[in-house]
């Protein structure tokens, strides 16, 4: 019997006020119980809407199916198919503007929990499952990954199912990108991302880490080896700042830094190399996942107060509704319509306050947004003593300036011919937050199975 409740089925988390003291995952997932009930709320349309709006474009309305009817190991397969990461994807992809924003149960009621489902069934199988994936036979070519974040696991797991020997570059000392230095543990837990990566080197996916390509190695020289062709998702990690009076100042960082000194390096530690500053009263600017991911950090560091500041209103924030309230559950206080102007330092030289405008909204932009403009005589300071910078990334200039014939546009993300990742120069693909500027995981790994797929007929053409 299909299950006709308008609404989903609730997912089990930990309290607030317990959870925003640890970096525990705060969302504990689905029971068995409660996957088949919510997996009986699809009603299986033929056309599948919600498959139409995934960026890798998973078989949905199959692989719920499956859970229905209580076949795990066969949702799984169907899932992996089409994403090599589904423990992420289950996790930080934003399906309420995809696949359940087209769900057809979302027009009378909330849609069928695609994404968490999508996430039990892969926890069931890390946890149920000893097989180990099949290596394929060989086809004797050669292809380099640049990246091992999202779009770079991606294209490697495509092109490695295909037969090519991979050999994915990651510049820091431990795989997985963003998904391990800027994701906070209670939002994705670093033994799933490496679990996923190990299924990657159980298909043949070489991983070679330290490796700053354009420094200690150029995509020249990569083709040199044997290379035949690069796929460049080196992501983007540069941080932007406003460009204000004091923002040298010491206690002010970007989210970039803050974020990967916690999930990378582990600074929250007491016995860390290290350590990282554990404000009492933290400002973070911004709005969008990445604000709201260094604010929970800094409310479990220990912070008494801990600040959203955001040029424009609630219903402006870019940020995921589920992590907007997470956020807010956990005690983040939302200063919105406001905007910091100078940072205010004592005699130390370290952050003693924020002064700060009220804005208020005006027209729409080019983005469609209404403008904030500053609202007359509305200066005031904010008491705090460390500031996060989230403003945004860009692509680090490295692999452009030491790669002839590779253009770029005035952001510094690399320029290619559309879909299909190709670039400017010969046998070099590119795809993710390089192309895009800093974006979601899924449209990373989108770019990454686009990519891999125009590498495979690149090749098998020349």
């Amino acid at each position: 019997m299909p299950n006709m409740d308008p609404k989903k089925t609730a997912m089990p988390v930990q309290e607030p006020n317990v959870r925003n003291k640890n970096f525990n995952e705060v969302a504990l997932g689905y029971t068995y119980e409660q996957a088949v009930n919510e997996a009986k709320r699809c009603l299986n349309c033929k056309n599948k809407p919600c498959q139409s709006a995934c960026p890798v474009a998973i078989d949905i309305p199959s692989f719920i199916e499956r859970v229905a009817n209580e076949d795990m190991e066969g949702a799984y397969k169907i899932i992996s198919e089409s994403s090599s990461l589904p423990a992420v994807c289950g996790r930080v992809c934003p399906q309420e503007n995809q696949c359940e924003g087209k769900c057809v149960r979302g027009i009378k009621g909330e849609p069928v929990g695609i994404g968490r489902l999508e996430r039990f069934v892969a926890d069931y199988h890390r946890e149920h499952s000893t097989a180990k994936a099949e290596v394929p036979e060989s086809n004797d070519h050669k292809v380099a990954v640049i990246g091992s974040g999202p779009s770079g696991l991606t294209a490697a797991g495509d092109l490695a199912k295909l037969g090519y020997k991979v050999t994915v570059f990651e510049a820091l000392h431990l795989a997985g990108g963003v998904l391990v230095y800027g994701i906070p543990e209670f939002r994705l837990p670093k033994s799933i991302v490496q679990k996923e990566i190990d299924n990657l080197k159980d298909l043949g996916v070489d991983i070679e880490t330290n490796m700053v390509i354009g420094k200690v190695i150029t995509i020249d020289e990569l083709f040199d080896m044997g290379y035949e062709a690069v796929y460049v998702g080196s992501g983007a990690g540069l941080p932007r700042f406003m460009g204000i009076p004091g923002e040298s100042l010491n206690g002010v960082y970007s989210a970039n830094e803050f974020l990967t000194r916690i999930n990378l390096m582990k600074s929250y530690r007491e016995d860390s190399k290290t350590p990282i500053q554990h404000g009492k009263n933290v400002a973070v600017v911004g709005g969008g996942n990445v604000a709201m991911d260094a604010a929970r950090s800094a409310k479990r560091l220990g912070a008494e107060n801990v600040y959203i500041v955001y040029r424009r209103g609630m219903e402006e924030l870019p940020a995921r509704k589920e992590e907007v309230e997470h956020a807010e559950e956990e005690g983040i206080i939302f200063k919105t319509l406001t905007n910091p102007i100078e940072v205010l330092g004592d005699e130390n030289g370290k952050v003693k306050g924020m002064k700060c405008v009220e804005m208020e909204l005006g027209e729409p932009d080019e983005s469609g947004r209404r403008r904030p403009v500053v609202k007359p005589n509305s200066e005031f300071v904010l008491d705090i003593d460390t500031m996060i910078m989230s403003i945004g990334t860009s692509p680090n200039p490295l692999i452009r300036s030491t790669t002839p014939g590779l253009e770029t546009n005035k952001h510094g993300c690399i320029v290619t011919n559309g879909d299909d990742g190709l670039t400017t120069r010969e046998g070099v693909f590119a795809g993710g937050d390089a192309v895009t500027g800093a974006a979601t995981v899924i449209l990373a790994m989108g770019a990454g199975k686009h990519a891999a797929k125009a590498i495979d007929e690149y090749i098998k053409n020349k």
